[in-house]
């Protein structure tokens, strides 16, 4: 598992073809009240995507601060990478294929286990979808 932002852009800049980030930035609802703070129940709602090169991003707090110029409205941020052929990165138009269907996993919960997740204070998330 991935433990941290500078992990992730460590291993985006190993793989032998260029990679493109996709974040997806969504808030979570509360439905359930718990005690135990691992077994919350709630609904993750989308509020932004943006795809960027890894050597676009320098730290997770500048991430966050980009974001939050957008829309502060989140609480978690869903990651994957998209793989390059040939030396070539994926284009941003190449990768809107796939933010449309992180914003269909993440509404829906399937395939939501894929993803790197991180709150706003850079804490790997596992989200278990019921």
């Amino acid at each position: 598992m991935i433990s941290m932002f500078s992990d992730l852009l460590s291993m985006a800049n190993e793989q032998p073809d260029p990679q493109r980030l996709l974040f997806l930035f969504a808030s979570a609802q509360a439905t359930k009240k718990s005690k135990k703070r691992d077994d919350q129940k709630g609904t993750i709602e989308p509020t932004m995507v943006v795809d960027k090169l890894p050597d676009e991003l320098s730290t997770f707090e500048a991430l966050v601060k980009e974001a939050d110029a957008i829309n502060k409205e989140w609480d978690f941020v869903f990651i994957a990478s998209l793989s390059g052929q040939m030396r070539t990165p994926p284009t941003s138009d190449e990768a809107q294929t796939y933010l449309d269907k992180m914003t269909d996993d993440v509404m829906t919960g399937s395939n939501i286990r894929k993803y790197v997740v991180f709150d706003r204070e850079e804490n790997p998330i596992e989200l278990i979808a019921s």
